[in-house]
């Protein structure tokens, strides 16, 4: 975090940046990730010691010995995960162990999200030998057949479905990107089997409002957090189905602000995962010792700000900062458009009805897709007064946000300082890939 007399900043805005000038007078705090502990190695370094050196689980390719069959699971377009690093490694030190290309299978952890297909897949896989030699496939949650179900979880009683290309697999992995989430505390490890490759209904579930409204559902909260527990039930209830030494597998990286490798670590999926966790803590939540009357953000640019649906996560991510009543201003590209049309159904019923729109949630067991992201929209909404910058929607896509439009970023800044009197401004130019805390540093 830096507090500079400066009068420009960046924000990270699709595949560049947006930049904003201000009068000298403006008091901008600047809040970024903290510096990771150098590493001395490459990033080719880096994914090799991570698969020779497991967290509490055989190296992959004696978890491969003698099997005949592995399902890597990757994330979506929306997460700028360095697939093209380590999925040739990967699919190497099976090739070692004796597996055969056929029995290789790459699986999109889409969720309830659209397949990824093209040269949409060629980008998110980011290896051509890849794309030509192994079989990619995306999850669909709405096709039961594609689903091993397993009955409830025992405590919240989430009906729990899997992708059978992952349930039936031999070795079994999962790799992402670990970075705070707005619901489940921390992406990757067990979030990448569900919501990753879950069937609807279990995703459903644990996005209802029962879950959503708990008030440790929220960034960079583990303990207590009812979707990261529930995540943790169904792989256990998905490692409890098959033999003891088919445990699910991760392969957990970080990045820094530039997108490259700082970390990462392969291994047994929740520890391993909760490794790579601990060193996403140490940069990614900031102490700022203060609130602020207004608060400049973004969706952290290209992939995640492609939509509106995902922009939502820069609206949530800085309230603990933002003085109730103050001003959010946040930029995003929007380059598809809202989101889906399930999405933008909820958004009108927000907008029909936003006294009531909460209620009707809490009222279900299981909450219609996508409509979570609007109920996060709304806590934002009581809490600030929201704005919103963007070039890639329509201005009937502008009326479906339910935010207040500007055309100007430094206007909007300049006019939430003059309502205010407050000429202290805070700036997160990652968006929600940085949490920052109002609590003493």
């Amino acid at each position: 975090m830096t507090e500079v007399d400066s009068n420009r900043f960046v924000l990270a805005y699709g595949q560049g940046e947006l930049a904003v000038s201000l009068p000298d007078h403006i008091n901008i705090t600047t809040i970024e990730k903290l510096a990771f502990q150098r590493v001395d190695a490459s990033a080719g370094d880096m994914v090799r010691h991570a698969l020779q050196s497991p967290v509490n689980a055989e190296t992959l390719r004696q978890a491969a010995q003698g099997a005949r069959s592995a399902c890597i699971v990757i994330c979506d377009i929306t997460r700028p995960v360095p697939n093209h690093l380590f999925l040739k490694p990967m699919v190497d030190e099976l090739l070692t162990a004796g597996m055969s290309l056929n029995g290789i299978t790459i699986l999109v952890a889409t969720g309830l999200h659209r397949p990824n297909e093209g040269e949409e897949l060629r980008e998110l896989i980011g290896d051509d030998w890849i794309v030509k030699n192994i079989r990619i496939r995306n999850h669909d949650a709405r096709n039961d057949d594609d689903h091993v179900f397993f009955g409830e979880t025992p405590s919240r009683h989430t009906p729990v479905g899997i992708d059978r290309l992952l349930v039936d697999a031999d070795v079994r992995i999962v790799t992402g990107l670990v970075e705070p989430h707005f619901m489940a505390g921390y992406s990757g490890g067990r979030k990448v089997v569900a919501p990753g490759v879950a069937h609807h209904k279990t995703i459903r579930t644990f996005h209802a409002a029962r879950f959503m409204e708990h008030p440790s559902a929220t960034s960079c909260v583990l303990e207590g957090n009812p979707l990261h527990e529930e995540q943790l039930e169904i792989l256990k209830m998905l490692n409890r189905a098959q033999a003891p030494n088919r445990k699910v597998l991760a392969f957990n990286t970080v990045i820094d602000e530039q997108r490259r490798l700082v970390f990462a670590n392969f291994g047994e999926a929740v520890e391993s995962h909760l490794a790579a966790v601990e060193v996403m803590r140490t940069s990614a939540e900031v102490r700022v010792g203060r609130k602020f009357h207004t608060v400049v953000t973004s969706s952290a640019g290209y992939p995640l700000d492609k939509t509106y649906y995902q922009t939502v996560k820069g609206m949530v991510t800085p309230l603990d900062i933002l003085e109730p009543g103050g001003t959010l201003i946040v930029a995003s590209e929007c380059s598809e458009g809202m989101g889906s049309e399930d999405y933008q159904a909820a958004q009108q019923r927000l907008i029909d009805d936003r006294e009531g729109f909460l209620p009707s949630l809490l009222a279900k067991d299981l909450a219609d897709i996508d409509e979570w992201q609007t109920e996060q929209q709304l806590k934002s909404q009581t809490h600030a007064n929201v704005q919103l910058f963007s070039n890639g929607l329509t201005d009937e896509d502008h009326l479906l946000t339910g935010v207040e439009k500007v055309d100007d970023v430094a206007k909007a800044i300049l006019a939430s300082i003059e309502a205010s009197g407050d000429p202290a401004i805070a700036v997160i130019p990652e968006g929600p890939y940085v949490v920052p805390f109002a609590g003493s540093m």
